[in-house]
């Protein structure tokens, strides 16, 4: 699995834009704290189980994808939540996963407060939101 930043992420998808750009947050977090354009959005795990389904996961992305041979970037709240996807979708044969390191929202800070250190949105990358 390749570790990108936010802003070598964007540059990767702008150079390969066969790539697929997968959101793996929950649905709630996709619609209301916003999301880049252009990712699709299949989740990791979702409310109320929080259980993720790793087989489950990786047909759905297969089937999103077409292909285990289209690579697969991947993004979160925080660059946590796609490791573990990554190496799903890995172990399900997939040959090119990218993780977005610190995520849409980044790590936290000092306060706990997400945005102010590192991530997608802190980065000034495009997004949308609900």
């Amino acid at each position: 699995m390749k570790h990108l930043t936010p802003k070598e992420a964007w540059d990767y998808l702008q150079a390969r834009p066969d790539a697929l750009f997968l959101d793996v947050r929950m649905e709630i977090e996709y619609l209301y704290v916003g999301h880049p354009p252009g990712v699709v959005h299949i989740p990791w795990y979702e409310y109320p189980d929080m259980q993720p389904d790793p087989a489950g996961f990786a047909e759905r992305v297969r089937r999103e994808a077409g292909s285990t041979e289209r690579p697969v970037v991947l993004i979160c709240r925080s660059g946590r939540r796609t490791v573990e996807a990554g190496e799903a979708l890995e172990a399900a044969g997939f040959g090119e996963v990218v993780n977005v390191l610190h995520g849409f929202e980044g790590d936290l800070d000092a306060e706990d407060h997400r945005g102010t250190v590192n991530g997608w949105r802190f980065e000034g990358l495009p997004w949308a939101q609900l």
